[in-house]
């Protein structure tokens, strides 16, 4: 769903709430009820050994989808009821408002349920449940809770409406207790066609502390903590899901094993409002579908991002896009290129798609090196100069695509000279109202490019196939012409370059 005036209004209330800074990585999250591990450095599990979503994938680990479909002669029906629940099989018990599942199979769960699911499976096989008009309410522990199970699917019948919402409080608090409202230790898939609404008043909303695939339905997940989270991995290949949480609402932590800890998303609808990060992961990986970070304090933050395809929109109190790890200090952000050394570890790529990021600190952060080889890319970045709509350590390189950058004119970072595809960059007399048009035109005035800025600007940076590299051109705004030379930093600016920024 569109709706730029509320992402708008989202996105600047979050800037009024939160404090603009170089957000922490992913291995450095202090939340304390999330899943996340701390103490490890991020930057040692990541890969940038590939450029596209694919060969980044050729070195992950496997991730693992479970078939939706399912034969409903050979599924054991469980009809909830208040406190209890009735089925014929003898893998199901019912004790004090707790339904056990404790083999492999097919269950399918209706009616009303005021307690807890446990699936405890020791066995081989899949344990697949089949929400069909399902309401789970519990007043003291997790909705449902896979505590062993070779694998889990959960099935959101077709045309069935189905809720789950756990305690506010947890009787259980230990270690090994479940954090959120659907929460499961072994590989956990969603999909099927139905809707599930998912409420988290305690912790987080969905858990998955191997790796969580979601491949279908309509998802609604609302919580105080986090919103979803797959440790090994988190990957949406379809569906349509809406998370608003006060943490972060799309993430994946593992920062200790190697190809681990990634955000897929390769289809699908995914919105998403946080007071917190919104897409987070050691990778983040974007290879399709339509993602809207309505608000966010960095909309998206990984050590490895790539993009190839997909409709992506971003609003942030701070960075849109961060490419960073836990080495990182929040004393660099602000300064033109980080104002430190680039990490070899940390890159962004963009290869195809749309990206609009709406930021109030830097629109493209990356404090290793960012490529640009297709797609476009507009950036509306801050209005005040204590950030940039681009900020590069490294080498920039842009080889395709459309850059569109425009921001404060105080830290303006323009890609390296170097780069394959031209590129202009200027800063303005004065502050340009939103709603201003940018007009381009080349040594004989003929028209290359104009676009209307949709937020205040004092610079432009803009990349295309129409900029040649050396040439004059004219950049005109509100009537006030600057002249410029394509691949030339405007005084004082910045150049991503290799070894690090110039000047």
């Amino acid at each position: 769903m569109r709706l730029p005036k509320t992402r708008q209004a989202v996105a600047g209330a979050l800037a009024t709430l939160l404090l603009a800074g170089c957000g922490a990585s992913v291995a450095s999250d202090s939340t304390a009820t999330t899943t996340s591990t701390t103490g490890s450095s991020s930057a040692a599990a990541a890969t940038v050994s590939g450029t596209t979503v694919e060969d980044v994938l050729d070195g992950d680990v496997e991730v693992e989808t479970g078939d939706t479909a399912y034969d409903e002669a050979d599924a054991t029906a469980i009809t909830l009821s208040g406190s209890t629940a009735d089925s014929d099989s003898d893998a199901v018990t019912v004790q004090d408002g707790t339904v056990t599942i404790s083999a492999a199979g097919t269950y399918v769960l209706s009616g009303e349920l005021t307690g807890q699911v446990v699936v405890d499976s020791a066995g081989a096989g899949v344990v697949r449940l089949v929400l069909d008009d399902a309401t789970i309410t519990s007043a003291t522990t997790a909705a449902i809770d896979v505590v062993d199970a070779q694998s889990v699917v959960v099935v959101l019948a077709d045309g069935s409406t189905n809720t789950l919402a756990d305690a506010a409080t947890y009787a259980d608090t230990s270690e090994d207790a479940p954090t959120g409202t659907l929460y499961s230790t072994a590989d956990l898939t969603i999909g099927g066609t139905g809707s599930l609404t998912v409420t988290g008043n305690s912790n987080n909303g969905i858990v998955g502390k191997d790796g969580l695939v979601i491949t279908g339905g309509t998802i609604d997940v609302t919580s105080v903590d986090d919103g979803i989270l797959g440790k090994d991995y988190l990957v949406l290949t379809d569906g349509t899901v809406t998370v608003d949480a006060v943490g972060d609402t799309f993430k994946s932590d593992n920062t200790e094993d190697a190809g681990s800890g990634f955000v897929l998303i390769e289809g699908g609808e995914l919105t998403l409002a946080s007071q917190d990060d919104g897409i987070k992961g050691v990778q983040v990986l974007i290879g399709g579908g339509t993602v809207d970070v309505a608000g966010s304090n960095e909309a998206l933050e990984g050590s490895l991002i790539v993009i190839d395809d997909g409709d992506v929109e971003l609003h942030s109190a701070d960075d849109g896009v961060n490419a960073a790890s836990s080495d990182d200090s929040a004393s660099t952000d602000g300064q033109p290129g980080g104002g430190m050394a680039a990490d070899d570890s940390l890159a962004l790529y963009v290869n195809g798609g749309t990206l609009e990021v709406w930021a109030s600190g830097d629109g493209l952060d990356s404090n290793g090196s960012a490529t640009i080889t297709g797609g476009e890319v507009t950036v509306y970045g801050p209005t005040t100069d204590g950030n940039g709509a681009l900020d590069v350590n490294g080498t920039f390189d842009v080889s395709g695509g459309t850059l569109v950058a425009t921001g404060s004119a105080g830290m303006m970072v323009a890609p390296s000279t170097d780069s394959a595809q031209g590129w202009i960059a200027t800063a303005l007399g004065a502050t340009a109202a939103a709603g201003s048009e940018v007009v381009i035109t080349d040594a004989d005035g003929a028209d290359v490019a104009a676009y209307t800025i949709a937020k205040d600007f004092a610079s432009v940076v803009l990349s295309s196939a129409d900029i040649t590299s050396g040439e004059t051109y004219t950049v005109t705004v509100d009537g006030t012409a600057t002249t410029v030379t394509a691949d030339e930093a405007p005084a004082g600016g910045q150049m991503g370059a290799p070894g690090g920024p110039m000047g």
